[in-house]
């Protein structure tokens, strides 16, 4: 069976839910979840508003909230969960995506394992 593209924490609902009712954007119909190339590791996640879909992105429904899925990022997101984390220094959204295969020190970015490894990992 294959795993949710993403599952969100009571936490991670209950955040989208404040960002939504904190927005003046009417058009704002959930966070937007997405990939970019950047960071020491190559790869960050953004989050970002949704004010609608686009072409062949997929929506999660999960918790009351919707999560926009950016197709370039479907195969990072496989399984992966997104929680709302609040400690002494800082607020915000933490992936725990078993398609990590590393990051960086600071935690911003990650890479996933290269294809030759993949078939590895998953047997």
């Amino acid at each position: 069976m294959m795993p949710k593209l993403i599952t969100l924490t009571d936490a991670a609902a209950e955040r989208v839910k404040t960002l939504m009712d904190q927005s003046t954007d009417e058009a704002v119909l959930g966070l937007r979840v997405g990939i970019s190339t950047k960071g020491c590791s190559g790869l960050s996640y953004v989050v970002e508003y949704a004010k609608e879909q686009k072409k062949f992105e997929d929506i999660v429904e999960d918790k009351g909230v919707k999560i926009f899925i950016e197709p370039t990022a479907v195969m990072y997101l496989i399984g992966c969960e997104m929680d709302f984390v609040t400690d002494k220094f800082q607020s915000s959204f933490v992936f725990n995506n078993p398609n990590e295969a590393g990051r960086c020190g600071c935690g911003e970015s990650f890479h996933v394992a290269p294809e030759s490894n993949k078939a590895e990992l998953i047997t």
